[in-house]
């Protein structure tokens, strides 16, 4: 029976001594972040669009991001609909396959900062902090900038 509190201290101490997306067996699972920028904010407007690269270890979806910078973010996506570009709030999240490298790109899924606080202009940082259906949250400092131009389809 005094096993379980050393485990679970064990674990703990793991858990917060690894390095965010290193493999292990343990209970939560890892999402790695790379490339994460957010456009400028157009004079005059209170929302942007964030971009990065998902890699989750195990199937798993985002269901949410938060950032103090604005009031609140939404996962988005964009498609062609009756010849327009339409974009909508993915309400139930983004799944996330094992392995599996997912793209938040310009014209296709995004993060849609709304009620931006302040200006963001290129050199700014913006606090993101991504919620997963099992992994841990993950906090990322996403750069203002311009992103690179997604690759055309087809």
């Amino acid at each position: 029976m005094n096993r379980a509190p050393i485990l679970a201290a064990a674990l703990l101490a793991l858990t917060a001594c690894s390095p965010s997306g290193s493999g292990g067996s343990g209970e939560a699972a890892t999402v790695q972040v790379a490339g994460a920028i957010c456009r400028p904010t157009p004079v005059g407007r209170q929302m942007t669009g964030c971009y990065l690269t998902l890699t989750s270890a195990a199937a798993d979806r985002l269901v949410s991001v938060a950032s103090p910078d604005a009031g609140r973010v939404q996962i988005h996506e964009s498609r062609i609909e009756s010849g327009m570009m339409m974009m909508r709030e993915i309400r139930d999240g983004l799944p996330l396959p094992a392995g599996e490298a997912v793209a938040l790109a310009p014209g296709g899924n995004h993060l849609m900062l709304l009620g931006v606080k302040e200006p963001l202009v290129a050199g700014d940082t913006v606090a993101l902090t991504l919620t997963f259906a099992t992994s841990a949250p993950v906090e990322v400092a996403a750069t203002v900038g311009q992103p690179t131009p997604a690759p055309a389809a087809n």
